[in-house]
């Protein structure tokens, strides 16, 4: 039986229509992870680092697709919700095009600054050559990428989440053989690594945007509009949280990596790096459960009916509360052998990788309910309380902490970072939780 947006949520049928969202995102981090595995084991540990080392800055231009497929589908949804089809398909439409026009304008400043930038993040000789060779052709598909973002969250409003799935699937699994042709077969080195991803991310933002371009039965398609300053102010304003989750997260990661260059140097780097792997894989289910969850969210509150509101929330926080408990205890269970499949050829790299992930994970006892916190509030359409949740949790915590803790704690402070930063970021999203019950009703 086909989920609408409408419908009444019980516990199991949330989790049937948020499963394809969460199973998409835990995906999209496990074709990652396989990517560094064929880099780091099959190509080097420096070309390994070099990734590792520009993926922000990668990260920082493709931004803009998830603001707007955040806070795009927030308005879309209210906009179903309120009754006006119409409207939503004139806003899906123009945040669409807005995206496409951004993603060009950004390969081309992304293509002349990247070498400068890669410079200054620290990368020299070897180095500083992998990251520009694997940064210009991710580039080339950077409008892609941003699409995918943007589709990522579209789907599930047009209530055809199967697709995204389905879609977010061929894309890794494309990503993964051509890893294999290319790195493993070919000997392409960190050409073929980029080769391979730029080829999934065409997959991942062409095929949505085929499919909402011809007719369709969901409830979006893509048709003529006009730009509206009012709803593309509403729609950045309410996807600034994720904006500014993602680019502060690239920073910080920027952050860490100088703290882990004047530390431990390239191992360090590399160690990282597997972290971030890892953890994205955790991460995965509470990203995927927002992204799923929030059109529900923004539908019922449009239509006004606070009792379901109410009861979404309710449900959300105990499933949160469940998979905190067990990504933590499964996380530090599985670090030393997660360590010795990126890295099991240095027995050294693997220690340090091993202790480093057993001390970040402790961080998954809060994470979720961070996460859950922001998108909620943007589901809603309060982007200020969002993005001031993302800001604090991924900026201006996690600064101060990579540069504290390690003064009072050495390497272990820098692990211990991102724990600190979530303890405080919880203590934020539950205080605007009692704050803002009065004014959206879901308590």
């Amino acid at each position: 039986m086909k989920i609408q947006l409408s419908d009444h949520f019980t516990t199991p049928r949330l989790l049937r229509f948020v499963f394809p969202s969460i199973i998409m995102m835990i995906f999209t981090s496990i074709y990652g992870v396989v990517d560094g595995l064929f880099v780091s084991n099959y190509v080097g540990k420096t070309p390994f680092a070099a990734v590792n080392l520009i993926m922000p800055f990668l990260m920082i231009m493709g931004a803009v697709g998830f603001m707007f497929g955040t806070g795009g589908s927030a308005v879309v949804s209210q906009a179903l919700g309120e009754g006006k089809p119409d409207k939503a398909n004139q806003y899906f439409s123009m945040m669409v095009y807005v995206v496409i026009g951004s993603g060009i304008v950004l390969t081309l400043a992304g293509l002349l600054f990247l070498r400068p930038i890669a410079a200054a993040f620290g990368a020299a000789g070897e180095m500083l050559d992998n990251c520009v060779v694997y940064g210009r052709i991710i580039l080339c598909t950077l409008t892609a990428f941003m699409l995918q973002n943007v589709f990522q969250s579209f789907l599930v409003t047009a209530e055809r989440p199967q697709l995204g799935l389905a879609v977010t699937v061929a894309a890794g699994v494309t990503n993964m053989l051509l890893d294999f042709v290319f790195i493993v077969i070919f000997h392409w080195g960190i050409v073929g690594a980029a080769a391979a991803t730029a080829a999934s991310q065409l997959i991942g933002g062409l095929v949505p945007l085929i499919y909402f371009l011809r007719p369709n039965t969901s409830k979006l398609r893509l048709v003529k509009t006009k730009l509206n300053a009012r709803i593309l102010g509403k729609t950045c304003m309410n996807g600034s949280s994720e904006l500014m989750t993602n680019i502060s997260m690239s920073l910080v990661n920027i952050l860490y990596n100088f703290q882990l260059m004047h530390y431990i140097g390239e191992d360090g780097v590399a160690a990282y790096g597997i972290i971030m792997y890892v953890s994205f894989i955790f991460a995965a289910i509470f990203i995927g459960y927002s992204i799923g969850s929030a059109p529900i969210i923004g539908y019922h509150y449009g239509a006004g009916n606070h009792i379901e509101l109410k009861g979404l929330f309710k449900k959300s926080l105990s499933l949160i509360t469940l998979w905190n408990i067990l990504l933590t205890a499964l996380a530090i269970l599985t670090a030393q052998p997660l360590a010795k499949i990126f890295v099991g050829y240095d027995i050294d790299l693997t220690e340090l990788t091993t202790r480093a992930l057993a001390l970040y994970s402790l961080s998954f006892l809060f994470m979720g309910y961070n996460i859950f916190g922001s998108a909620f509030f943007t589901a809603l359409g309060n982007g200020v309380v969002s993005a001031a949740i993302s800001f604090l949790r991924t900026l201006l915590f996690q600064v101060a902490a990579v540069l504290i803790l390690p003064l009072l704690w050495g390497i272990d402070g820098i692990w211990l970072a991102i724990v600190a930063a979530e303890l405080l970021a919880l203590i934020i999203t539950v205080y605007f939780f009692i704050k803002k019950k009065d004014n959206y009703h879901y308590l």
